[in-house]
């Protein structure tokens, strides 16, 4: 029920590690201002983190996805939904599911219908 212009999409790192290997903490660091700045800009009223990279450096912390998964976090006063990246659910389709309820989830909180649902 979104259109493209509704929706912001972006990294948390502005260009990816050789052999496209998760960031090392240095690297994080180094891109953590222009995220920080572009979100300030953006001004999102709601941010969902597809994978643990995403998660882990928004949200500042080494919990793995699994467990940021299913609840809403916050980023400042912005609410954050984490769930699984599309890549792994290629790799795992048994987590389509946890990625859908926390759609929902999102969508609950944010007011509007879920697809589908009568």
């Amino acid at each position: 029920g979104f259109k493209r212009s509704d929706v912001y999409i972006c990294n948390t790192i502005k260009c990816r590690p050789p052999n496209n290997r998760t960031p090392t903490p240095t690297e994080r660091d180094n891109c953590r201002g222009y995220f920080d700045q572009q979100i300030a800009l953006v001004n999102p009223k709601y941010i969902v983190c597809l994978g643990a990279t995403a998660a882990q450096n928004v949200l500042g912390t080494t919990t793995n996805i699994s467990r940021l998964r299913g609840t809403v976090h916050k980023f400042g006063a912005i609410p954050v939904v984490c769930t699984f990246h599309p890549s792994y659910l290629l790799r795992d389709e048994t987590k389509k599911k946890d990625c859908w309820d926390d759609m929902k989830m999102l969508l609950a909180l944010m007011g509007r219908p879920v697809p589908g649902k009568s």
